[in-house]
């Protein structure tokens, strides 16, 4: 497809909409079959609100699809097809674990195969971009959004960001069942003061570039075809009108060559940031700042037209965004092939994938006299307000199909293990009458994906009162208590942890979620997820992180012991609960003979790409099979700039 002679050809009105998206809920399909008839939009998103990944509502009819993408290439002047977007933040019919539980896998080749399924789905289904991979840096979780994260490393998040990238997009956008990638949220919106959504960021240009470009760099390198820019703004500018952000480094510095999308509304916004009068004020701002298209909220198309006429902006400036959307359409075979066809993917072979990626994802915190895994000729105890419900350990941003719901933890148990005697009891007073003839109890806590994700922030970490309550009071039958975490933030397990002589941590992990613990607690599967992100003590330590810089006095904190010079409160220790990287096994290994290849190398030779190598002899020496996660950690002894005293650098 000829891009240019295709731009020449256009009108201004064609061209602003092809920077124009709307929203597409499925019941509203007449009306946006008119939009698209008559004015030639670019791109749907498939959902009537901005949280389009939860609600009924927005259920896919691929039909519906295929009608509208017919529309767009037969019943328009030019025919350019529609670029159809949505939220597969974690799956599509098949639901994997939640991104920061999917982060403590360590494994990306993992990462990118179930992304790769996760693209069959959605391309299926008529889908052919994504708002996907969320690359939020974040320190705090009473944030809600920490779930879509990949961790508290900048390290860490660039390879799991390749690897989403890829799983979307294939080795090539050119391949019929690609599905193009959305980095966002570009950038500092996981920074939000006190975790509160939306809220004021204030980043370093330190910061900035260690903690939060790293990730999307990596997208970009990996040909992520789009950036969507974040709602907040950043030391006073919003992210939606900042060139220096959005064209400067995104373009200038990282090389990024698709277009920049707007997230839902964000433009518009620009009036409650007290930068723009008016949408068209707004409009000019966002478009002279880097945004190329404009979702839902209609600045783009109400207003360019007419600031074009006054000189506000050029029409060269529009024709440089419709270039950018064009490229990626056409980069995408869109243009020869709009309307595509595709397998029925294989679902149960992705639910087994799914609780695959769950396993690993799968963190032990705590194993005092190896309690687990547990004897399924045991007598158990099954209780716990999260013990009889299915749905919840899905997480926010899923849609629910009754064949594919979680099933409960007492159903998934009894299932896997017939012959075992379990009981459960959701009554309080009847569960401690049950543990006492129970030789260990299972108590299933957690919290429900309504606290969590988009405007879903908490104000406290802790567990819930009635939750520790019940820690306690059966704890006092004198058992052993295996406490089954599924949470999808990080949580403040102080005061709890000693009631619980097992702690066997799920996050929300999806379809396979149940079956999955199960699995984990008789040892038919291996736990053997680390953390992505830092467990504080209490919510008092927020922010802790594994990787802060060196003070004065106190240079361990994190890893150290309490001291005179400990950076750590009058009630409470500097040091976490359970730092970055921690998880615990069924079995123990043994480092042996590290070696380093290079003892130094010149920064030319960095350049040329020459890398330090080191090798470690890792053992098994427990008395049954297991995965360790072996990870490497460097420290810039003596700096220009002060460096973190552990820097992930490598893992396997």
């Amino acid at each position: 497809m000829d891009i240019y002679k295709l731009i020449k050809e256009m009108t201004l009105k064609e061209k602003i909409a092809q920077l124009t998206q709307i929203s597409f809920n499925f019941k509203n399909f007449e009306e946006v079959k008119e939009k698209i008839e008559n004015y030639q939009v670019g791109s749907l998103i498939l959902g009537g609100t901005a949280f389009v990944g939860d609600g009924d509502e927005a259920a896919v009819e691929k039909h519906k699809i295929r009608e509208l993408q017919k529309a767009a290439t037969e019943n328009t002047r030019l025919g350019i097809p529609l670029l159809f977007g949505r939220d597969v933040i974690h799956g599509h019919e098949t639901i994997f674990p939640v991104n920061l539980a999917m982060a403590a896998s360590f494994n990306p080749e993992l990462l990118r195969l179930c992304y790769d399924k996760i693209r069959e789905e959605a391309a299926y289904d008529g889908i052919n971009w994504t708002f996907c991979p969320m690359l939020d840096f974040c320190h705090d979780p009473r944030w809600g959004r920490i779930i879509e994260c990949q961790g508290e490393d900048p390290y860490l998040a660039s390879k799991l960001a390749e690897a989403i990238v890829k799983g979307f997009q294939t080795d090539s956008l050119s391949n019929e069942g690609a599905v193009a990638a959305c980095a966002k949220h570009y950038i500092g919106y996981g920074a939000s003061e006190g975790g509160r959504d939306y809220n004021h960021t204030e980043i370093s240009h330190y910061a900035l570039w260690n903690n939060y470009i790293p990730a999307f760099k990596s997208a970009v390198d990996s040909g992520a075809a789009t950036v969507m820019n974040s709602f907040n703004e950043m030391n006073g500018i919003p992210v939606a009108a900042s060139r220096r952000l959005l064209t400067d480094i995104l373009r200038g510095r990282l090389g990024f060559d698709g277009f920049v999308i707007s997230d839902w509304g964000a433009i518009s916004q620009l009036k409650n940031h007290c930068m723009a009068e008016n949408d068209a004020d707004a409009a000019e701002l966002a478009l002279k700042a880097g945004i190329d298209m404009d979702m839902v909220d209609d600045c783009y198309f109400n207003h360019l037209e007419e600031l074009v006429a006054s000189g506000r902006i050029s029409e060269e400036l529009i024709n440089l965004s419709v270039e950018r959307v064009l490229k990626i359409k056409d980069k995408m075979g869109l243009f020869e092939k709009p309307i595509r066809s595709f397998n029925r993917p294989d679902i149960k072979e992705n639910a087994r994938l799914a609780g695959k990626m769950c396993a690993q994802t799968a963190v032990l915190l705590k194993n005092e006299g190896n309690l687990l895994p547990l004897d399924k000729g045991q007598k158990i105890t099954v209780t716990g307000p999260f013990a009889g419900v299915g749905g919840e350990h899905s997480g926010s941003w899923v849609i629910l199909t009754e064949a594919y719901k979680p099933q409960s933890f007492i159903d998934a148990i009894r299932a896997y293990a017939p012959n075992t005697r379990i009981e459960y009891k959701d009554n309080l007073a009847s569960s401690y009458l049950a543990a006492r003839n129970s030789d260990v109890v299972i108590c299933a806590l957690g919290e429900p994906p309504y606290v969590t994700g988009e405007m879903h922030s908490v104000s406290s970490i802790e567990i819930p009162d009635a939750q520790k309550q019940l820690l306690i009071d059966l704890k006092k039958q004198g058992k052993k208590i295996v406490g089954l975490l599924f949470f999808g933030r990080p949580v403040a397990l102080q005061s709890v942890e000693p009631f619980m002589d097992a702690i066997l941590y799920m996050w929300h992990g999806g379809v396979s979620a149940t079956k999955t613990a199960a699995k984990v607690l008789f040892g038919d599967a291996e736990p053997s997820g680390r953390l992505p992100v830092t467990f504080p003590r209490v919510t008092g330590q927020i922010p802790i992180y594994y990787n802060a810089l060196p003070a004065g006095r106190d240079v361990n904190g994190y890893y150290g012991d309490d001291g005179k010079y400990m950076r750590n409160y009058e009630d409470c220790s500097g040091t976490p609960m359970y730092p970055f990287g921690y998880g615990l096994s069924y079995t123990e290994f043994e480092y042996s003979d590290i070696t380093a290849e290079n003892s130094e190398i010149s920064l030319e030779d960095i350049k040329n790409g020459r890398k330090f190598k080191f090798t470690v002899e890792v053992k098994n020496i427990g008395d049954r099979p297991g995965t360790e996660v072996v990870q490497l950690y460097i420290h810039d002894v003596v700096a220009s700039r002060v460096r973190p005293l552990r820097e992930l650098k490598g893992f396997k």
